[in-house]
């Protein structure tokens, strides 16, 4: 590789890293407790679970109507946005709640007993050490501009990633794989380390980094999904007013008409009238798989709110299954506990790597400093080593 190459690509991984390093250490520290979310929830009692009962009680279910109506009960200021049966327990379904149709943060959400139509409990929303983790890893408490934000960070990462391996060929050329020069100084250490960590994590980081990078475009994923594909769907419904609650059918009609088209699918989530995943005019049944895989790809039905008839089953368009894919990709949630052990070393050393990459910037010797804004200055010094080139 020529001088000027090597100076292009150190160039690219010195800035890229600085500048995604302490947002990439957020979102490691934040990810690490969110891998286990699950056994958290449950270890700090925020987890709501379906209260025992008789084996024949156990088999029951009442119907989605009575379910929505204790959901009301407890906000009846509110209206349903959004349904669905509990991920982990199908004994359990969960209503949320809002002043209007429109996105907002300002939500209730309420666990209802699938078997008696009773609450279980109010999920706490906005509350906890959980809560706090999520909305860091997710956008910062800046909504939308935040998620955007720390997509952008994660394409730096990713560039970071790619200039770093073009950094580590030269740089390894005179080592073995894996060296580290212990009887070096401290810094060269860690360099290697930093190296020899950094080549190992490096599918994994670019994996979850891709992912969370596409994650964060969701939003605008799916308005686009409803704006080219949906809107064509809706053209008979033009210029009708959003149907009033006591214009709608049953709600167990609709329910009854996916599952007859569903064909053995199960519910994931079901969003009503007027909200962002869904029309003024349909309840929107979002289904899933049995399997491992399937169960992360949905297949929306477009339930006539007045008639409770079948009005489209679109499918959904690649960059929607991608996203679909990348979400429990990006968690490690879809492989059990070896799979979350797995990607919670992985997040760990990846802390590593930043850490080293930030210490072995700010301990970088004077001249070598000096090196480097000659070469961001497009100057004619070169790094005196790929050593220097590399940090």
């Amino acid at each position: 590789m020529s001088s000027r190459a090597i100076r292009i690509w150190t160039w690219l991984h010195k800035w890229t890293s600085l500048i995604c390093t302490l947002f990439m250490l957020l979102l490691c520290l934040t990810g690490l407790p969110l891998i286990f979310h699950h056994e958290i929830g449950h270890l700090l009692g925020d987890e709501i679970e379906a209260p025992e009962l008789p084996a024949a009680m156990d088999r029951q279910r009442v119907s989605l109507d009575t379910m929505a109506q204790a959901a009301k009960a407890q906000h009846p200021q509110l209206i349903i946005q959004y349904a669905g049966e509990n991920e982990d327990d199908p004994r359990l379904w969960w209503f949320t709640l809002a002043a209007t149709p429109e996105p907002t943060s300002d939500y209730k959400s309420v666990a209802v007993d699938a078997r008696t139509g009773l609450v279980v409990r109010e999920y706490r929303i906005g509350e906890g050490f959980m809560d706090l983790m999520f909305r860091l890893h997710v956008d910062m408490f800046a909504g939308l501009p935040g998620k955007l934000f720390l997509g952008f960070m994660g394409l730096l990462l990713l560039i970071a990633l790619v200039s770093g391996v073009v950094l580590y060929a030269p740089f390894m050329r005179k080592l073995d794989f894996g060296a580290v020069r212990k009887d070096r100084s401290t810094r060269v250490k860690w360099l290697d380390l930093h190296n020899l960590i950094g080549i190992v994590t490096l599918v994994w980081c670019f994996v979850v980094g891709a992912t969370g990078m596409i994650n964060t475009w969701a939003e605008l994923l799916v308005q686009y999904w409803q704006y080219d594909k949906v809107s064509a769907l809706l053209a008979p419904y033009k210029n009708q007013p959003l149907l009033k609650a006591e214009e709608r059918a049953p709600l167990q009609a609709s329910l009854d008409t996916a599952m007859h088209a569903g064909d053995k699918r199960k519910v994931s989530f079901i969003a009503f009238p007027g909200t962002a995943f869904s029309s003024p005019h349909h309840n929107t049944f979002f289904l899933k798989g049995s399997t491992p895989l399937t169960s992360k790809l949905l297949q929306p039905l477009l339930i006539d709110a007045r008639s409770s008839q079948l009005t489209a089953a679109p499918e959904l368009p690649w960059y929607l299954t991608a996203l679909l894919v990348s979400q429990p990709l990006h968690f490690g949630d879809y492989g059990g506990m070896p799979m979350k052990i797995l990607w919670a070393l992985l997040d760990v050393a990846t802390i590593v790597v930043l850490g080293s990459g930030l210490y072995l910037w700010l301990r970088k010797p004077q001249g070598a400093r000096k090196s480097a804004k000659g070469v961001a200055a497009g100057g004619l010094d070169e790094a005196k080593s790929p050593e220097t080139a590399a940090a």
